[in-house]
């Protein structure tokens, strides 16, 4: 967070950076005053033909519900907010953040997209992501809706801003892993992603997982298929990045908590070799003494466990694996 300046000039309305010794200028986003509420800036000075004056965040929409229905208005705040959590901690990863629309921010063939769509009775809409466009139904933002569908599916844990990071995934898949040098390891970890994909999706739903999936995987979904595999585990990881980063903005850090947690060693990794190995092993281990006291306090609120989830030795070694690739994509 940052205070402002404003200054008017031949640009119209910009912005300064208080106590900024280098001057830049910036523009709000272009979103700023509508449902969106967003309170990004973007550099004065750039432009293109077909600029909307978006930040990198809303450069990513290619279509959102209807504004004319006030509801809608509030499904498509919701879904902002959780999506500026979202970009914003890929930018912070050094993770590639290009829109495939036409606009200052543009990579049309390697680019990200969204569609967030209203699910209606004779139009229904099914999440998900397709060539670097992702499909969210807008009624994942409705509290109410989410609960009903959590239920029925029989999901221990599903947010919003969980949907984002699992879909991201997919989108990282294809840019990060696919046609690399990392697919045989992916494949090692992950199994083969060559297998029918709708056939593994419609034998999850019609004939459940295997008994043993919660010694391979990090949840009941991830046992479907190797690309769910990696989406989940690609979500939980940006959960765990981003729950301790935040913990260690207000000063709280897994060594100012008590845990009967064993730690996980290096025989739990993919490789002990890997020069981001330590700081890895590291994350994992504060994850599991941070969650499990916050596991305590939601159980002493009565509310659902803070992370309903359990790490397996399988899981620790393709997590690393999303950290490598995600280390090596920075570099």
């Amino acid at each position: 967070m940052v205070a402002l300046v404003s200054h008017h000039d031949h640009e119209g309305d910009t912005w300064h950076i208080e106590g900024d010794a280098d001057g830049t200028a910036y523009h709000r986003c272009a979103n700023y005053q509508t449902a969106a509420n967003c309170n990004w800036l973007r550099p004065a000075g750039i432009a293109s033909h077909h600029d909307r004056g978006l930040c990198i965040s809303c450069s990513l929409n290619r279509m959102i519900p209807d504004q004319s229905v006030e509801e809608n208005q509030v499904l498509w705040g919701r879904i902002e907010n959780a999506k500026r959590r979202l970009v914003s901690q890929l930018i912070a990863l050094g993770l590639p953040v290009r829109s495939k629309l036409p606009g200052v921010w543009q990579d049309e063939a390697q680019g990200l997209a969204f569609d967030f769509l209203r699910d209606w009775p004779d139009q229904p809409v099914t999440t998900g992501h397709a060539h670097g466009v992702i499909t969210v139904n807008a009624l994942e933002a409705d509290d109410a809706v989410r609960e009903q569908t959590r239920a029925a599916l029989h999901e221990p844990y599903r947010t919003l801003l969980g949907h984002l990071r699992h879909e991201v995934g997919h989108y990282y898949w294809d840019r990060l892993v696919a046609h690399t040098l990392w697919l045989s390891t992916f494949r090692q970890l992950f199994g083969d992603e060559r297998s029918d994909y709708q056939q593994a999706l419609q034998r999850h739903y019609s004939q459940g997982s295997p008994f043993d999936w919660r010694e391979k995987h990090v949840s009941e979904y991830a046992s479907s298929h190797p690309w769910e595999d990696w989406a989940e585990s690609w979500a939980h990881y940006l959960h765990l990045r981003d729950a301790l980063d935040t913990a260690a903005s207000f000063g709280l850090t897994a060594d100012d908590v008590e845990s009967r947690v064993q730690p996980f060693g290096v025989d739990a990794l993919w490789d002990a070799s890997r020069k981001g190995a330590p700081e890895y092993l590291r994350l994992v281990n504060d994850w599991l003494r941070l969650t499990s006291v916050l596991n305590e306090l939601s159980d002493s609120m009565g509310q659902a466990p803070f992370y309903p989830f359990v790490l397996s030795r399988t899981v620790v070694a393709k997590l690393q694996l999303v950290h490598e690739v995600i280390a090596q994509a920075n570099t």
